[in-house]
């Protein structure tokens, strides 16, 4: 068939071949154009215009093993020798066939269906992938298998021998080049699908004799049009060289004023789920995303740096600078200037005060309606649609956080083009991470980092923007709870079936807008839809939402809704500052008395105060010393927390006032700031009482066969009390009261509460307290003293001051 081509002319790269040969083995040197006879030479020649597709054939060692098995049985069943032969593709598949049919098989005998359904038991087989002695099978909806192919082309004449130049995996829908085509008659490309002159010659019919005088006319005008062609061409070659030379997108940077509240939040990075950090969190946890606000000629502009030693500005380069300038669309961020004198090297673009789609989706204080939604969609859609039909071809760098929200409520699609420009730029201030914005990247730039953004890798990265706008969480956000960021870039990478992409909620998706978005990330980029059939379907959803076209109503609502939305968090931030002043006051009265607490609630000055007699209680643990020593930490702090919970709960049924604690002493007055005559003394005498019961069966949690013993001590008499300090203010107690009583408590004993003069000789006026005498003592800085225990009280005796 092919000498046949040869003959008639067909080999001129006019025209390709394609034959089928399941069983060709490509690991073997092939020639299959030699048949050693006259004609080798031409079929050579023709073979150049073929390509063969054949089976792949498996390399696994599960497969080497099977045919060495498959021929020993062979010669030994059926005298058949294989020699050199390998064993043909289809005896593997004929194996795996027999394990799909068992498969199927097992799967009705289990559900107790008939073994003679033939309908049920072939449905089994569809839709189901297994490994079998060939590798991965895979079946599809239809029935079919997605087999695993190989095209071998000559593609060295010299040699003549046919190679693999492109392995076809369908299973996982992958084409992989292993090749070059060399392309037949020399082409530098595929033939065209219909020959120049047609099938039948039909498109280049024999011409009638022209006229002299029509030649010559055609040719003076043929060189006319030529000389205006190059006219205009010059003309616009000076006028693009001119527009380049003027540069008027240069900015110098000390024009730009930068004021001392110079950023603005962009994108939160602590708004992404904590399980999507890379190996070392602290490298980007708790870190914001910032663009450096200037002024600018009257206007407040983004200013961002990009980190490099110099620019080169070279004609690429020049050009991309002088397209940015030119392109304006009313929903993509408007190109300012760019700063290119190091070490001040920086992007100027408009300013975008709202924040990011990022932010506002993840503000749960913002209620958006599918109304708002599809204004944003509808917005990101203009922008994007715009692009692929500008100058600028695509976007490349397309996610949420790159789409931010001006003054009026509309989207625009930022940090495009300029990839020259940014070319080799090193690591900025960007918290988000290198890999957490892969999250947005199709996968088959995943696979191969230094392929050219598409316009497909954009739809893509539309798609994932839609799922974050339905489901108002990070991409991936549910997926995050087992695997970290680098895993899930991995998964995307493989291309597994189906591929791996975030869960849907279907019930948070309007199903027009879950159909476009899982139609947009399609593991293959050419069943994507373009952006024109995007737009398309953008349309048809905001006609059926009721949605006006004027752009005066559409501004409205957005703005109404905004304004909406401000109301309910206004009042919700006003609930919650009441709270947290009522929590706030509520402290302030636990660490002060209420008067003074009152006071300076209402800014007022606390002046110190005199009180002529008041009872101050002093009281501590014998043994702390020891006891510490042979606890933890931790078990010391546990025991105090306990011992004050259990006092502080005690004293609230007495008119004292906690003054304070440290380490284990436990200091309270009465008669203070409140006056209340005599009862300072009966109110601490009691509280005393009802102490000291308390500690002698409070258990300690790690040293319960330990009695806990406490020493008190009880003195009245004058003192000044008043508030000192302003950060932490602690309401204190001033003179010799206190001394006097912190001296009571250290020379009394264990188990017991010491009075002092004054303070027996207050109770005393009370007829119910067992006091007892304990005699003079010597007392530090006060000499010989005269002191009692306080042993209980009757309360049969009628108090005569009650």
């Amino acid at each position: 068939m092919m000498l046949h081509a040869y003959d008639l002319g067909l080999i001129n790269g006019e025209y390709l071949f394609f034959d089928m040969q399941p069983n060709q083995d490509e690991n073997v040197e092939n020639f299959p154009w030699k048949r050693n006879d006259d004609r080798d030479d031409d079929a050579r020649v023709a073979y150049q215009a073929l390509m063969t597709v054949t089976i792949k054939r498996p390399t696994s060692e599960q497969f080497v093993q099977f045919s060495e098995e498959v021929r020993l049985r062979a010669l030994r069943d059926y005298n058949y020798n294989y020699t050199d032969e390998t064993v043909n593709n289809f005896v593997g598949a004929f194996h795996d066939a027999v394990l799909l049919y068992a498969i199927a098989l097992n799967e009705t005998l289990n559900e107790g269906s008939d073994p003679k359904d033939g309908y049920n038991i072939t449905r089994k087989m569809w839709n189901r992938t297994f490994e079998g002695i060939t590798g991965n099978v895979s079946i599809d909806a239809n029935g079919d298998r997605n087999a695993y192919y190989s095209i071998l082309d000559m593609t060295d004449p010299e040699t003549g021998k046919f190679e693999v130049i492109y392995y076809i995996f369908g299973a996982v829908g992958v084409v992989e080049k292993v090749g070059i085509i060399h392309w037949p008659g020399g082409a530098s490309g595929p033939p065209d699908d219909v020959p120049a002159c047609g099938f039948f010659n039909e498109y280049c019919p024999v011409a009638d004799t022209f006229p002299v005088a029509g030649i010559v006319g055609i040719v003076i005008a043929c060189l006319l049009i030529l000389a205006l062609i190059v006219v205009v061409f010059l003309y616009r070659k000076y006028k693009l060289e001119s527009e380049i030379a003027n540069m008027t997108w240069k900015i110098k940077y000390e024009d730009i004023t930068f004021s001392h509240v110079n950023k603005s939040r962009f994108l939160s990075l602590n708004v992404m789920n904590k399980s999507m950090l890379l190996d070392n969190e602290d490298d980007i946890a708790e870190q914001q995303i910032f663009a450096n606000v200037g002024h600018y000629k009257g206007s407040f502009v983004a200013v961002k740096k990009i980190h490099k030693e110099r620019i080169d500005l070279n004609r690429d380069i020049l050009i991309e600078l002088k397209n940015m300038r030119e392109v304006e669309h009313g929903h993509i961020v408007r190109f300012i200037g760019a700063c290119v004198d190091s070490p001040c090297i920086a992007i100027v673009t408009e300013y975008c005060p709202k924040g990011s789609l990022q932010d506002i989706l993840q503000n749960d204080s913002l209620q958006l309606d599918w109304m708002f939604r599809y204004s944003l969609i509808n917005d990101i859609v203009k922008g994007l649609h715009f692009l692929h039909h500008s100058v600028m071809k695509r976007h490349g760098n397309l996610s949420s956080s790159n789409c931010v929200v001006d003054s009026r409520f509309v989207l625009k699609l930022a940090d495009f083009g300029l990839e020259k420009f940014k070319a080799n730029s090193s690591s900025s201030d960007n918290a988000f991470g290198e890999l957490t914005k892969k999250l947005w990247v199709a996968p088959e730039v995943l696979r191969d980092p230094a392929s050219t953004k598409t316009q497909e890798g954009d739809i893509f990265s539309l798609a994932i923007i839609l799922h974050e706008i339905g489901s108002r969480n990070a991409p991936y956000d549910a997926e995050t709870g087992d695997m970290s960021v680098k895993e899930i870039i991995e998964r995307i990478k493989k291309g597994e079936s189906p591929p791996f992409r975030p869960q849907i909620d279907r019930n948070l998706y309007p199903n027009e807008v879950r159909n476009l978005m899982e139609s947009c990330w399609e593991e293959n980029p050419s069943l994507r839809p373009n952006i024109n059939a995007i737009s398309a379907t953008i349309k048809k959803l905001n006609r059926s939402e009721s949605h006006s076209d004027n752009i005066m109503d559409n501004l409205l609502q957005r703005m109404e809704q905004y304004a909406n939305n401000l109301e309910s968090l206004v009042e919700q931030r006003t609930e919650a500052f009441l709270e947290e002043k009522k929590k706030s006051e509520q402290l302030l009265y636990s660490i002060l008395p209420n008067s003074v607490a009152k006071q300076l609630i209402r800014g007022e000055r606390v002046e110190p105060e005199s009180f002529d007699c008041v009872t101050v209680y002093f009281s501590d643990i014998v043994g702390f010393t020891a006891l510490s020593a042979g606890s933890t930490p931790l078990q010391v702090v546990d025991m105090l927390n306990d011992l004050y919970i259990c006092f502080d709960a005690l004293i609230s049924n007495f008119d004292v006032y906690k003054v304070e604690t440290i380490g284990d002493a436990y200091m309270v007055a009465s008669g203070l700031p409140i006056r209340n005559g005599n009862r300072h003394a009966r109110e601490v005498a009691r509280m005393s009482l009802a102490l000291l019961k308390a500690v002698l069966s409070f258990k300690i949690k790690h040293q319960p066969n330990h009695q806990m013993r406490l020493r008190i001590g009880i003195h009245s008499g004058p003192c000044v009390a008043g508030v000192v300090g302003l950060k932490m203010p602690r309401y204190c107690l001033f003179g010799d009261t206190v001394n006097t009583a912190s001296r009571m408590e250290s020379n009394g004993e264990p188990l017991k509460i010491h009075l002092s003069s004054s303070t027996h000789a207050i109770l005393d006026t009370f007829y119910t307290f067992k006091m007892e005498l304990r005699g003079e003592i010597e007392m530090k800085g006060k000499g010989m003293q005269t002191t009692h225990w306080l042993l209980g009280e009757n309360l049969d005796v009628k108090d005569s001051n009650s």
